[in-house]
């Protein structure tokens, strides 16, 4: 994961909502769900600890994308 950096972390819901819309918009991106891993260990974590990930290339755009989706204006 060293080519990606981190662009969001928020609950599972809002990251796979705009994972999903960067994916629409061909960038490549990885997601980490500490609230599933924790879950899975036996312990817990706050429900707004899944990360969103980009590749270094894409993550210019992709700020660009999320900050136009947030403002309701899909591109």
């Amino acid at each position: 994961m060293e080519d990606y950096v981190r662009i969001l972390t928020d609950t599972s819901i809002i990251v796979n909502r705009i994972a999903s819309f960067l994916e629409e918009n061909n960038i490549s991106i990885r997601i980490r769900d500490n609230v599933e891993s924790a879950r899975l260990a036996g312990f817990g974590v706050p429900q707004n600890d899944v990360e969103l990930y980009v590749h270094k290339n894409s993550s210019e755009k992709a700020h660009q994308l999320i900050e136009s989706f947030m403002k309701g204006e899909e591109l």
